[in-house]
């Protein structure tokens, strides 16, 4: 396949020949699991058919899931490709893996499945089969010029489930979000309840909401951009990450893409389990933990808090 040309100032992450060679040998396969031994897989890229890999994990092992599956939509992923199906079709699909995913959960784990517009209402209903759904977030994918003749699709959703809902871990302080003062208010001369900064102007911490505004997905300026499709941004599973596990916790993907739930997690202290299919994809996950192991920043997570879009340290990974 012939290599993109790229703008000088495109930092998308690229494969050279060498870094195939020295990636490669870190991913492990079928072969390289021991049935049930966890530390034959942990912190490991693991390339293989995730219906044929569940079987090899033990049960219970994951403090927190994080599930960004193929959406209902014909979708090419570097030569693989993913064709949408009738409602019915995808119910199917889903069925054919989730309970298995979800098993691997521990009883006091938490569970983040990712969707669209298209097919939210059958993540719904096949995740209510095996949890307890406590939220749907929805966050703005603010990407792309539009439709001509629709509304232009700017929302995704991440449905968030529990085993248990009377024992799971959420540390709501850990992602507090920093978010711009039009109207300050304050008493006797003394802001209320907000800061005043000369550099970022005037901020409030606030507790997060299910709707999230503060997420930019990756382009070309983004050292963690990949030519995957589909990758989330490092933000928006910080905040996954942070709410609903302690350091040293597993996280485990078993649609990992191009790293990003393991990237954070070694980011934040966690451990990690990814699954991947497509090899180049698994590639890209062993580049960007390589590369965070001297870069540990998160774009737009600043000083412990979440800034807003667009504001100055929310782009400060960006240049």
């Amino acid at each position: 396949m012939q290599e993109k040309e790229r703008a000088p100032k495109n930092r998308t992450l690229t494969l050279s020949d060498d870094d195939k060679i020295i990636l490669k040998k870190k991913l492990i396969e079928i072969c390289d699991i021991k049935t049930n031994e966890i530390d034959s897989f942990l912190n490991k890229t693991i390339n293989g058919d995730l219906l044929k890999v569940l079987p090899l994990l033990p049960d219970n092992f994951a403090d927190l899931i994080i599930i960004d599956p193929p959406y209902n939509l014909s979708k090419n992923f570097n030569g693989l490709n993913f064709t949408s199906m009738k409602s019915q079709e995808y119910d199917e699909y889903l069925d054919s893996w989730l309970p298995q995913v979800c098993s691997k959960l521990k009883k006091n784990g938490s569970l983040y499945l990712c969707g669209d517009w298209k097919c939210t209402s059958s993540l719904q209903k096949a995740l209510e089969k095996q949890l307890v759904i406590l939220n749907r977030i929805t966050w703005q994918r603010e990407k792309g010029r539009g439709a001509k003749n629709n509304w232009k699709n700017a929302m995704e959703d991440i449905w968030f489930a529990v085993k248990d809902p009377k024992n799971y871990y959420f540390d709501v302080d850990s992602v507090k979000q920093k978010r711009r003062v039009i109207a300050p208010y304050k008493v006797n001369g003394v802001p209320k309840d907000w800061q005043e900064d000369e550099v970022e102007g005037n901020y409030r911490l606030t507790y997060p909401s299910n709707f999230w505004d503060d997420i930019s997905i990756p382009f070309w300026s983004m050292p963690e951009n990949t030519d995957h499709p589909t990758q989330k941004s490092e933000k928006l599973y910080a905040k996954l990450i942070l709410a609903s596990s302690r350091k040293g916790d597993v996280i485990f993907d078993p649609f990992l893409g191009s790293g990003t739930s393991s990237v954070v997690a070694k980011k934040l202290g966690r451990n990690f389990v990814g699954v991947e299919l497509n090899e180049e994809y698994c590639l890209y996950a062993e580049k960007r933990l390589l590369n965070c192991e001297t870069d540990t920043e998160i774009q737009g997570y600043v000083d412990g808090v979440f800034w807003e879009r667009n504001s100055l340290r929310d782009q400060k990974k960006t240049r």
